[in-house]
């Protein structure tokens, strides 16, 4: 079995709801994943907009040090856990420029009206992470290099 990651919320290539996004609720999605490899000591996803007209993707969110044994992410992932929160997970920045930076930022129609595609990538990774919440995309790739031992990608569109 591979590792797959999927949405009950949207198909792999589909529209987000508008829930999911800045002009909506602005929630993260729940996502779903299986077929861990052996080995997978901790999980990390990255969700960035590859369309974005900077120079740089735009990150849109960093979750990691999820425990192998969660299988999935809920609706509405609050950005830092809490002793109620629903799974224990640490959250990085988004490089989006207003607003708050640690956790989910959701896609907004962009000014051109052209559709981007939002890449929600798993990994499952060989080792525990040395992080604290509030990572950056760097930090978060650095200290997964050469731990990966296997990806899956998800993509949601909107524009």
């Amino acid at each position: 079995m591979c590792l797959t990651i999927s949405s009950p919320a949207f198909f792999n290539g589909a529209t987000m709801p508008e829930k999911y996004t800045g002009n909506g609720e602005n929630v993260s999605p729940p996502l779903r994943w299986r077929g861990l490899p052996e080995g997978t000591q901790e999980l990390a996803i990255v969700c960035e907009d590859p369309d974005a007209s900077s120079r740089e993707v735009s990150v849109r969110w960093l979750v990691y040090k999820i425990p192998p044994e969660v299988t999935e992410l809920p609706e509405h992932l609050p950005s830092e856990s809490s002793p109620g929160s629903p799974v224990h997970v640490l959250q990085g920045r988004h490089s989006w420029p207003s607003g708050p930076k640690l956790g989910y930022r959701g896609p907004m129609s962009p000014p051109e009206h052209e559709t981007h595609h939002y890449r929600f990538k798993l990994y499952a990774l060989s080792k525990k992470l040395d992080l604290k919440a509030g990572a950056d995309r760097d930090t978060l790739d650095e200290a997964m290099d050469g731990h990966i031992l296997a990806e899956s990608e998800l993509i949601g569109t909107y524009g």
